[in-house]
């Protein structure tokens, strides 16, 4: 008797087969269907579908240098942006809206201008203080926090931990 060995035979996943299973199936022919199925691959990363990213080849600074496309409009004040907008000011006096805009165009200013040296607070707040609830305010501004969502996941998993042991105490 001669013995054919399947260890050569691959079947990542049923196109392979075509339509020999759904055959089988119509068929009735159970023994042909459970040796399809037990030739497929059972290793599920063979199985799932993996889309690989895309490789980005160009970074964006290379990409506005190539099409000759300015900076992009900053969103918060840098200490040109009130020089630039002086420029624009003085040529809104001088020429016309028009060349505003050109120079708005070609050199792009912040689109906010937060308050400055207000010790954190809002600028309409701190301007109704008195000058001396202002020295009892702190000398410096408070930084923003310097949160992940790995650190505020975590920070809540251990809230919910504390609640439920306080609540089965």
């Amino acid at each position: 008797m001669q013995t054919q060995s399947l260890d050569n035979i691959q079947l990542i996943n049923e196109i392979q087969l075509g339509t020999n299973l759904n055959h089988a199936v119509e068929g009735g022919r159970r023994a042909d269907f459970a040796l399809m199925l037990a030739l497929l691959s059972a290793d599920l990363h063979e199985n799932i579908p993996v889309d690989t990213t895309p490789v980005e080849t160009q970074s964006s600074q290379q990409l506005r240098a190539y099409f000759e496309i300015p900076a992009s409009q900053p969103l918060t004040s840098t200490p040109s942006c009130y020089s630039r907008a002086a420029e624009q000011a003085q040529a809104f006096h001088q020429a016309s809206l028009t060349s505003t805009r050109l120079l708005e165009q070609l050199q792009p200013t912040a689109l906010s201008y937060p308050p400055q040296q207000t010790k954190g607070l809002p600028e309409d707040l701190f301007h109704n203080l008195s000058i001396h609830e202002r020295r009892k305010l702190p000398p410096v501004e408070p930084k923003p926090l310097q949160a992940t969502p790995q650190d505020l996941y975590l920070a809540l998993i251990k809230s919910k931990r504390q609640s439920e042991m306080n609540w089965a105490a």
